[in-house]
C-alpha cells in the first residue's frame, strides 16, 4: 500500500519537508484556490507537480475535483459546467494523475459540532454530536420541520443545550459546522446557511441520484479515454442533515452508483470513518464487497452513541476493526497484482487524527494536525507490516 497525506498547499501549515519526515511517500492535493466549476488550468496543475517532485514526493491522487452544486442540484444549463469539469480531467491526466477523489454530498461536505472535543489522555478530537447540531437545525437556522429527523430524547438535549448556550457557544457551533469545507469560496452566516438551503428545497433523494447518474454519464466514458478513476467519497455524517438528502451513506447506495454507469472508472474512496459512523455498516464487509472498486482509501476510526452523536478516536480505537479492514486491502492489492495490474497498489492516508502536543498552536485544517496523522501513519504502517510479514510466513 502506497502511504499517502493531504496536503492543503500554500494555505497547509505543515511544510513539505515536515512531512518528508512522517515516511509517507505520496501527497494527495488539490488546487484548493481555484473556486467551483472553472477549468483547472494545465500549468498550475505542472507547478504543484514539480513543486512535490522536488520534495521527493509522488502525486497520483487528486483530492479533490470540486463539483458544482448546480450540477448537484440539476440546475440550468449545464454544459459549460461539465465541460470545463472534463477540460480539468485531461489537464490532471497529461501531468501524469491516476486517481480523482471527489463526493457528492449536497452543499456541506463533512460536518462536525466539535472542532476540538477533549480526549481521555490529552489532546482533542473532532466530534458530531446529534443534540448540538439538531440544536442549530431547530433553533439558530429555525428550521421547524428537522423536529421529525432527531428522536425527542435528542430534540429535548438540543433545546436544554440552546437555552444554556452563550452566543460564542453557538458560533463556534456555526463555525466548526462549516469547518468542512476547505476548499470551497462559500462559508455561511446562520442566514446565510438558511438562504442556500432553499436552493435545495424539493430536491429528493431520487432526484439527487438523478443528477449524480448523469454526472457519472457525462464524465466517465472521458476519465475512461484519459485513463483516469473515479473514486466516490462516502457522505460524512452518512445520514440525511439538515433536510438534505444523502445518497453515498451504504452498501446499497456504493452497489447502486457502480451499477448506475458500470465501468472500472467508476470507483470508491473507501473512507473508514465516514462509513463507520454508520451502525449499519459493517466497514470491513463493504470493502470486501467492492473491492476490486476501491481506488483509493482513507482510514480513521470512529466510535458511535446510541443517539446518532459519534467522535473519531485515534486510528486501532473505535468500533471498527482495522486490521481487518487492512488486510482486505492486503489481500485486493495481491490479487490484482497476480493479474499484472499496474493499479495493483492502493493509496492510503491516516484520515484525520486527534490533536496531540503542540499541534493546536499550528492552527492547521482541522482534522489534519501533523502529530495527530503522523501517529495515525505509524499505527497503520504497523498493521501493513504484521500482515505482510505473516503472508509471507504462510
Amino acid at each position: 500500500m502506497k502511504e499517502g497525506w493531504r496536503w492543503y498547499g500554500a494555505f497547509d501549515k505543515i511544510s513539505l519537508s515536515e512531512i518528508a519526515q512522517t515516511g509517507a511517500s505520496e501527497i494527495v492535493t488539490a488546487l484548493h484556490q481555484i473556486p467551483y466549476g472553472e477549468v483547472w488550468p494545465q500549468k498550475m496543475i505542472a507547478e504543484t507537480r514539480q513543486e512535490l517532485s522536488a520534495a521527493s514526493f509522488n502525486w497520483s491522487v487528486v483530492e479533490s475535483l470540486p463539483i458544482h452544486e448546480q450540477i448537484k442540484r440539476g440546475e440550468g444549463d449545464l454544459s459549460q459546467l461539465f465541460a470545463n469539469y472534463r477540460q480539468s480531467m485531461a489537464n490532471l491526466a497529461a501531468e501524469g494523475i491516476e486517481v480523482i477523489c471527489y463526493n457528492f454530498m449536497p452543499l456541506l461536505d463533512w460536518t462536525r459540532t466539535d472542532l476540538s472535543a477533549p480526549v481521555a489522555r490529552g489532546g482533542s478530537c473532532l466530534r458530531f454530536s446529534a443534540p448540538k447540531m439538531a440544536a442549530l437545525e431547530l433553533f439558530i437556522i429555525k428550521r421547524g420541520e428537522a423536529a421529525n429527523d432527531y428522536s425527542d430524547d435528542v430534540v429535548a438535549a438540543a433545546k436544554a443545550w440552546f437555552e444554556t448556550s452563550t452566543q460564542s457557544d453557538r458560533d463556534a457551533l456555526l463555525k466548526a459546522v462549516m469547518a468542512g469545507l476547505p476548499g470551497a469560496y462559500d462559508r455561511y452566516d446562520a442566514e446565510g446557511l438558511r438562504e442556500a438551503l432553499k436552493d435545495y428545497r424539493g430536491i429528493s433523494r431520487m432526484d439527487l441520484r438523478s443528477n449524480y447518474k448523469r454526472f457519472l454519464d457525462e464524465v466517465i466514458p472521458a476519465a475512461e479515454d484519459l485513463g483516469l478513476r473515479f473514486g466516490v467519497h462516502p457522505d460524512d455524517p452518512p445520514r440525511d442533515i439538515l433536510g438534505l438528502p444523502r445518497i453515498v451513506s451504504d452498501s446499497d447506495d456504493i452497489d447502486w452508483i457502480l451499477k448506475a454507469h458500470p465501468s472500472p472508472a467508476n470507483g470508491l474512496t473507501l473512507c473508514a470513518g465516514s462509513l463507520g459512523a454508520n451502525p449499519a455498516n459493517n466497514v470491513p464487509a463493504i470493502a470486501r464487497r467492492f473491492a476490486g472498486s476501491i481506488h483509493f482509501a482513507h482510514l480513521r476510526n470512529v466510535s458511535k452513541e446510541p443517539d446518532g452523536s459519534f467522535e473519531e478516536t485515534e486510528h486501532l480505537g473505535g468500533d471498527t476493526n482495522m486490521v481487518d479492514l487492512v488486510s482486505v486491502l492486503l489481500e485486493e492489492e495481491g490479487r490484482r497484482a497476480s493479474q499484472g495490474r499496474a493499479d495493483a497498489q492502493i493509496t492510503f492516508r491516516p484520515d484525520h487524527g486527534h490533536t496531540l502536543f503542540d499541534d493546536d498552536a499550528r492552527g492547521a485544517h482541522p482534522g489534519y494536525p501533523l502529530h495527530g496523522r503522523m501517529r495515525g501513519l505509524a499505527e497503520l504502517r504497523g498493521i501493513i507490516a504484521a500482515l505482510s510479514q505473516v503472508k509471507c510466513a504462510a
